[in-house]
């Protein structure tokens, strides 16, 4: 019981972060809304005793929002005075966002207190270890699906640098290898000026 009322707790507060992200037109707050659907979704691996998976979407994708939310600034030209004059406006999502991260770790400890009550899971077999059974499921079963990830992410973050890196006409570039082939008469000029005539 619960553990129901826990997993949907967490898939609740997910869904609603997920369409926060998506809807809000504020990098910064969808930035603070992604984290939350991380860490919720964090928990719901957590009921399901996948613990590898559950650290690892923590440490890597709520470590990444930062990246992430750096690219977004950079595609989008945010202009930072303006942010810096509505910062105050940003103070009841980050709030929002802290409560409910607060309030999913307190499910998951008291998740932990009170689950002794119910019907525990079948033990493991000896020896059993969850991280390497995925790895496993992962480079043999799922093979394909794994590269085709990858490669799909690999383009993502080729478009990403292509699109942060685009040419910009108020920008100036210099040309290494113009600047090698140039030649001395292209870069200095003689000019011969009249001599001034004094008078004695």
């Amino acid at each position: 019981m619960v553990q129901s009322v826990i997993f949907y707790s967490f898939a609740a507060i997910l869904i609603f972060a997920a369409l926060r992200v998506v809807t809000t037109r504020n990098p910064v707050q969808a930035a603070l809304w992604l984290v939350l659907s991380f860490f919720s979704a964090a928990g719901v691996w957590l009921l399901l005793q996948a613990e590898f998976l559950a650290i690892v979407l923590v440490l890597v994708y709520v470590g990444a929002v930062m990246v992430l939310f750096l690219f977004v600034v950079m595609m989008l030209d945010v202009n930072f005075d303006k942010m810096r004059e509505r910062f105050r406006s940003y103070i009841p999502v980050a709030l929002t966002v802290g409560i409910l991260v607060l309030v999913e770790i307190l499910l998951v400890l008291l998740g932990g207190y009170l689950g002794g009550r119910t019907a525990a899971p079948p033990a493991a077999a000896a020896g059993y270890s969850n991280t390497k059974t995925l790895g496993l499921q992962i480079y043999t079963d799922y093979a394909y699906p794994f590269e085709i990830a990858a490669m799909i992410l690999l383009v993502a973050i080729i478009a990403a640098i292509a699109l942060t890196h685009r040419q910009r006409g108020e920008t100036k570039y210099q040309n290494p290898g113009a600047q090698v082939r140039v030649r001395r008469d292209e870069r200095l000029r003689i000019v011969q000026m009249p001599a001034e005539k004094r008078e004695p």
